[in-house]
């Protein structure tokens, strides 16, 4: 795909809204449910995997192009990328312990979650199958993520809201959370015509 700024700005569009990692495919949906307590922890949780998931959707574009393929190891893609997003994400909390430990320390345990979050392999799964060059293959891992950070917020907001509501018992908790991220992704379908990609 050539890059003008027409493209640029579809092909953002499509990974944000259009093809919203958790409420089009779907992936993601265990920290987006987890996480998204509050603004605060979300908004950490979503730059965190923001970052993982560009850096993540470079390094699993070279490992394929420039030893998987060549070697003929195609069918490792699924235990190579698993094991480079994990030593990514390693090498990222080792950084921010030493470099930047305010930021470490308020996200505490979400940073090693990243690894687990099934979004990350799927953008750079789907990067390979899209069979995108380097920069599209990392701008769709960054802009699925921006899209991933908008989602988890949106949910954090309403669930905050939800703690002063008057909600059925029966409802409360985890239940009223399946509710709200159903109909935010009937919500998010109303934005299927607009990335023309």
């Amino acid at each position: 795909m050539e890059f003008t700024l027409t493209n640029f700005l579809l092909f953002m569009v499509n990974c944000i809204l259009t093809n919203n990692f958790i409420f089009s495919r779907y992936l993601g949906c265990c920290p987006f449910l987890g996480v998204s307590s509050k603004v605060e922890t979300a908004a950490g949780m979503g730059i965190a995997v923001t970052f993982v998931m560009g850096i993540a959707s470079l390094f699993t574009y070279m490992v394929y192009h420039y030893i998987l393929v060549p070697l003929g190891l195609e069918y490792l893609i699924t235990i190579s990328f698993i094991l480079v997003i994990a030593a990514l994400v390693q090498f990222v909390e080792m950084f921010m312990k030493k470099g930047m430990p305010a930021l470490y320390n308020a996200l505490g345990i979400y940073l090693p979650l990243i690894t687990t979050n099934c979004a990350v392999l799927g953008a750079a799964i789907l990067n390979i199958d899209n069979q995108y060059n380097m920069l599209w293959s990392v701008l769709n891992g960054v802009f699925g993520a921006l899209g991933f950070l908008l989602a988890i917020v949106l949910m954090a907001g309403v669930r905050e809201r939800l703690e002063t509501s008057n909600i059925p018992k029966s409802f409360k908790g985890f239940p009223i959370s399946l509710i709200i991220a159903g109909l935010m992704s009937v919500a998010f379908l109303g934005f299927a015509g607009l990335g023309g990609m």
